[in-house]
């Protein structure tokens, strides 16, 4: 009968309501009635119960809790009741039932402020107050302001415009009594910190302007609470909580830049004006404003097709964490980057990321943190236990991308652990294997070394993480310039390439569009402090020549006066911008943000030093290898000795007599003095060095050279008379070409600085040298040269001076003979040879290779081979050759490499693009082929959470 009076047409009347209330008062003693979720009634009771409620007033819902007896009984109900509607809010009737859920939520709405008058009379004074019956409340009013049904933003404009119009934004409603049941706890108030941080940030994040004003201002009077009360009069714990809540609700989507504004502005104004809380609360406003800004940017690019803007957007979040040395939230994103780095087979910078977690632990048995422990790993029950795995992992990774230098240190640190600690001889004689294998692999692996480009995004239509920012990338194996423009540009198809690479305007930096500045830098090779003044083998070099590094160099030419037509290298500066990243290469990541920039210009006469020094550490290092491995092709010897000693060739270096060596030059530049006698030591130095490499080349010519050989016997015969004559004799100890055999007889090919040779040389003065440049001319008397001269010019720059200067001009090359090839195939028959290896997955653009003729390489050899060029090589014009030296006569026409592009005119303006429509670093002009090389998350030693950083990511 009830059911059918409350379904009838007419609805039921306020005196059935009266009867039914009383009915059920009076049944209320006798019966409980039970019902499941899953029963198939649920909805008829639900309807009934809500058919009652919404013909309730105030007077019924007051004379129902008068006939409870006892304070416990109404708690009791209350506790019930509010359990209930969280439960049955919505979630009965079907979603499209559009009108019968607002309904019902529209009859709760009513209920629960009826409730929240009955919270306010009987349980907010200290004697009665009922925490729990608070708390369910709190979680009731806010799974109601939060429930789908009610989010308006998520429907059309026009049904949006009609439940307005019925039932009003109920959202709004319940937001400001749950604002004044708040303020209305008082001293309680700390009771629900920071168990009430969460409900109340899901509150403030509903999309509604009104509600949000009103209920982030609860935010700062938790601040406020918890200063009052806590013996430290900080905010920590509500600190820690809303961190932690913010990360999950932004990245289960909630949030958006309006918010982010509000909650910045709305707590800056309240804290300063607050007497304690002005500076701290600024900076945790701060804080959460830039914590919003790195997670909204991570969220939207989390669905991006382009792995890189993830990855940035990863690191930006996990660098806030690390400050706030938040580590169980840290951790997590660290095996997200992981996981990145993985899908694009980057296992370099993944050991890296995971070295960061391995370095939060210690080698000891102390319990790990179950948040130190990764989420999908298995139970670990030692720090040393985990660490222990990370290392191995490490290790794995480090060891796929050829990182044997970082794999062995790492390695070394798991055996003395196993040695001494764990004493596991068995598991350290698999690490001792391993890095014999590694060490093997060092001298006997080809490693192509990547080149490093500079990238700028310039404009306001990039994402913040990338606007108005110059970077600096690692390319991947075989990745040229060619190929990581074209990839660089296809993530961003609106962008157009700046024609450039001098630093942008503001009316770049500030225009709505997007533009691109890319072009390729070199890394300053920083050498260990363990190689200096040592012989050290080029393949150990190698490594360090693109890897440990965070300085990036940029040389372009300009001219300075007028242009002399006969010796253009007189007027030709070198303008040098050195860049400065925050973390060193490699690293966590692929590109690491440009810190710092400075520039600065090199005279004709210092480019002229610095390219001596080049030719002459060159030269050296080829003369060494050919003497110690006699397999190696004569042809780059032959190329290289024609470019210095034939004057037909390039012209010698009459140049820089013409240039710097004249009386005229010395008045006007006396400053120069010193500089011009290093020059002048230099050019000497070079005559045994020739002198070695000749005898090898004679050793080792053949028939078809035999003519080559005799005009390079001739020009070198007149080229020696004419500097020993002006500029004296040195001689080098003979040590330098020898053979080096290690124990096991194995070729071992130094590698000598410049710097090196000359304080390894001996300058002999010569009878008609001794009277010096009377006639201004470098072709009348030269100047003597003697052993306190030598001293002197040897102390016009510091040692490290030269060697920093060295390294700067240092150039990518590969110097493997076709022994070392063959002794690495041999080594495994397992592995695929080296020559049909795949490159990575991610540079599979298409087949773009293209044949390398011998003509190609020897004219391309021969284009950079003398020293004393005014004009400047193609930068491009070393990387076709650069196989060269690792070819036979036979195999030189067989080598796939990529396609050169055409060289630099030479009346180009210094800012502009070469005709291929990139940039390209200007190479001062060098007697030898030099490639051009490159140095990603890091370095040897570290001393933060990010290795790469800070090596660091010592």
């Amino acid at each position: 009968m009830l059911f059918s009076v409350l379904c009838s047409p007419q609805g039921p009347t306020r005196g059935h309501v009266q009867l039914i209330m009383e009915r059920l008062l009076r049944r209320v003693n006798r019966t409980v009635i039970s019902m499941d979720r899953s029963s198939p009634l649920i909805g008829h009771y639900l309807a009934c119960m809500t058919a009652i409620l919404k013909q309730m007033d105030d007077m019924h819902y007051a004379h129902y809790i008068s006939t409870f007896k006892t304070r416990q009984d109404i708690i009791d109900f209350l506790m019930e009741t509010f359990i209930m509607f969280k439960d049955l809010m919505g979630n009965i009737f079907p979603a499209d039932w559009m009108i019968m859920n607002l309904v019902q939520m529209q009859v709760f709405l009513r209920a629960i402020n009826q409730y929240s008058d009955v919270l306010n009379m009987y349980f907010l004074d200290q004697t009665h107050f009922e925490l729990q019956l608070w708390n369910n409340y709190f979680h009731l009013t806010v799974a109601f302001l939060t429930h789908t049904t009610l989010q308006l933003e998520s429907f059309s404009q026009e049904k949006r415009n009609k439940i307005l119009n019925k039932y009003g934004d109920m959202r709004k409603t319940i937001g400001f009594k749950i604002r004044d049941m708040w303020y209305n706890l008082g001293p309680h108030k700390m009771k629900f910190i920071p168990a009430m941080v969460g409900p109340i940030l899901e509150v403030t994040l509903v999309p509604e302007p009104e509600l949000r004003k009103a209920t982030i201002p609860i935010f700062f009077d938790m601040m406020q609470c918890e200063h009052n009360f806590s013996p430290g009069r900080t905010f920590e714990t509500f600190e820690n909580e809303l961190i932690t809540k913010l990360d999950q609700e932004v990245e289960g989507g909630r949030g958006d830049e309006q918010y982010k504004v509000l909650l910045e502005k709305t707590l800056l104004e309240h804290c300063r004006r607050h007497r304690y809380l002005s500076q701290s609360g600024e900076e945790l406003a701060l804080l959460l404003s830039s914590l919003l800004e790195n997670l909204l940017a991570y969220r939207t690019i989390t669905h991006d097709e382009s792995p890189e803007h993830r990855m940035s957007c990863t690191v930006n979040v996990l660098n806030f964490y690390k400050e706030k040395k938040r580590e169980d939230i840290y951790i997590r994103y660290l095996y997200k980057l992981r996981d990145l780095h993985l899908d694009c087979e980057n296992y370099t910078e993944a050991a890296y990321t995971l070295l960061l977690h391995a370095e939060l632990l210690e080698w000891s048995d102390k319990p790990c943190a179950t948040h130190l422990i990764p989420r999908d790993g298995e139970h670990v029950w030692t720090q040393q236990e985990l660490k222990e795995r990370l290392f191995q992992e490490i290790i794995c990774y480090l060891d796929k991308g050829k990182m044997w230098e970082k794999a062995i240190e790492l390695g070394k640190q798991l055996a003395r652990m196993h040695e001494s600690h764990m004493f596991d001889f068995m598991e350290l004689s698999q690490l001792l294997k391993k890095q014999a294998n590694f060490y093997e692999n060092i001298m006997h692996a080809m490693r192509p070394q990547p080149e490093y480009f500079a990238v700028g995004y310039y404009g306001l239509g990039f994402p913040s993480f990338l606007r108005n920012k110059m970077f600096i990338y690692r390319g991947k194996e075989y990745e040229w310039l060619e190929d990581f423009s074209l990839k660089l540009l296809s993530q961003f198809p609106n962008a157009s390439r700046m024609t450039s690479t001098a630093p942008p305007g503001d009316n770049i930096s500030n225009s709505p569009g997007q533009y691109i500045q890319c072009f390729t830098v070199k890394p300053v090779l920083t050498m260990p402090h363990q190689f200096k003044d040592k012989g050290v083998p080029e393949q150990i070099l190698n490594y360090y020549r693109t890897n440990e590094v965070d300085q990036f160099q940029y040389s372009r030419p300009f001219r300075k006066g007028e242009k002399d037509p006969d010796n253009e290298f007189a007027t030709m500066w070198i303008e040098r911008t050195t860049y400065i990243t925050a973390y060193r290469f490699p690293g966590i990541l692929k590109w690491f943000e440009v810190k710092s920039v400075s520039v600065e210009q090199i005279s004709p006469l210092a480019n002229a030093v610095e390219t001596m020094e080049m030719a002459n550490e060159k030269l050296s290092n080829l003369v060494q290898q050919q003497a110690c491995d006699r397999s190696l092709s004569i042809n780059p010897l032959s190329m290289m000795l024609s470019g210095i000693v034939d004057p037909a060739v390039m012209g010698g270096f009459s140049n820089y007599e013409k240039a710097f060596f004249t009386e005229t030059y010395m008045q006007e530049h006396p400053e120069d003095h010193e500089r011009i006698e290093v020059l002048k030591h230099l050019i000497a130095l070079q005559i045994p060095v020739l002198a070695d490499g000749i005898r090898i080349h004679g050793e080792k010519t053949t028939e078809q050279l035999k003519p080559l050989h005799n005009r390079l016997v001739t020009c070198f015969q007149d080229l020696r008379e004419k500097v020993e004559k002006h500029y004296g004799v040195i001689t080098l100890p003979c040590s330098l070409a020898e053979k080096k055999k290690s124990r096991v007889g194995s070729v071992v090919m130094p590698y000598i600085l410049s710097s090196t040779l000359r304080r390894m040389s001996t300058v002999s003065t010569l009878s008609n040298a001794s009277s010096g440049l009377s006639s201004g001319s470098a072709s009348s008397d030269g100047p003597s040269c003697i052993s306190s001269q030598d001293d002197r010019r040897a102390s016009v720059l510091s040692r490290s001076e030269e060697d920093n200067r060295i390294a700067r001009k240092n150039r990518k090359e590969w110097s493997v003979s076709k022994s070392q090839v063959l002794l690495e195939r041999q080594s495994d028959t397992d592995e695929t040879p080296l020559e049909k290896q795949q490159r990575p997955k991610s540079l599979q653009i298409g087949d773009r290779r293209l044949t390398l003729s011998l003509f190609q390489g020897v004219s391309s050899q021969l284009s950079l081979s003398n020293p004393l060029s005014p004009l400047p090589a193609s930068p491009h014009t070393p990387r076709s050759s650069s196989y060269s030296s690792l070819l036979s006569d036979n195999d030189v026409s067989t080598v796939d490499t990529p396609g050169t592009p055409p060289p630099m005119p030479p009346k180009k303006h210094p800012h502009e693009m070469d005709s291929a429509g990139f940039f390209s670093e200007f190479t001062p002009p060098l007697p030898v082929k030099i490639e051009s090389k490159p140095p990603p998350p890091p370095p040897k030693t570290r001393k933060s959470m990010f290795p790469s950083y800070e090596h660091s990511p010592n």
